[in-house]
């Protein structure tokens, strides 16, 4: 029986569920097309979700079923959906499937071209609840730096429990983002080789924002 998600590294969640395995598959391969790729992209974020779900908190309370009354279970938790634009709207709509209720943020990051590090460029936040869990979407985990430069941002804004989720994570992105917030868990979908010297995961799957939505091609910017 395989396992479905794994610790493999203190606070490094990997879902590794076959029918997860088979999306990413299908997302790293440089033959799928467009289309495709947002759907399995969608598809792969709900174990995803699934997976970075799995500590809320929940309170019993007694419901009435057709035969008698009983104790069940319910989420007490607020939560916040916060995508990094663009490519982590990719994961967004599998979310919101699995928690149709929760209050979106939005967060914008793009390379400065002079100091090559990201900066904060648009952010839309809702109303924060007390203890509210905040999952913070961006679909790849390269040198670390939008994760952080995102969590930092949120951190200020008054998150105090928040979870990182990516498809792909590198090495290189992990160690930066533990050291500087060892407390905050990391659910990815893999843990690849490492980074090229144009700052790409190896074997990663390509820039996610540009296979979604066609744009980029040849000199595409490393990953964040």
């Amino acid at each position: 029986m395989v396992s479905t998600v794994v610790e493999r590294q203190p606070g490094v969640w990997v879902v590794e569920h076959p029918a997860a395995r088979h999306e990413l598959a299908i997302l790293r391969s440089v033959d799928t097309g467009r289309a495709e790729f947002r759907a399995a992209a969608e598809r792969l974020g709900f174990y995803l979700a699934h997976a970075a779900a799995a500590n809320l908190a929940v309170e019993p309370i007694e419901v009435e079923t057709p035969l008698c009354r009983t104790i069940a279970y319910q989420r007490t938790q607020p939560l916040v959906l916060v995508p990094i634009l663009r490519a982590g709207m990719l994961l967004l709509p599998a979310f919101l499937r699995l928690f149709p209720e929760a209050r979106i943020g939005y967060l914008g990051l793009r390379r400065d071209e002079r100091t090559l590090k990201p900066e904060l460029y648009y952010a839309n936040l809702p109303p924060l609840r007390p203890g509210a869990q905040v999952f913070v979407l961006d679909p790849m985990m390269a040198t670390g730096g939008s994760m952080e430069t995102a969590v930092e941002f949120l951190c200020g804004w008054g998150a105090t429990v928040l979870t990182a989720v990516c498809i792909i994570a590198a090495p290189e992105g992990i160690r930066r983002f533990r050291r500087n917030y060892p407390a905050i868990p990391i659910v990815t979908a893999a843990i690849d080789y490492g980074l090229n010297e144009q700052g790409f995961i190896i074997p990663g799957l390509g820039d996610a924002g540009d296979r979604a939505h066609g744009t980029g091609g040849e000199g595409e910017e490393a990953q964040p």
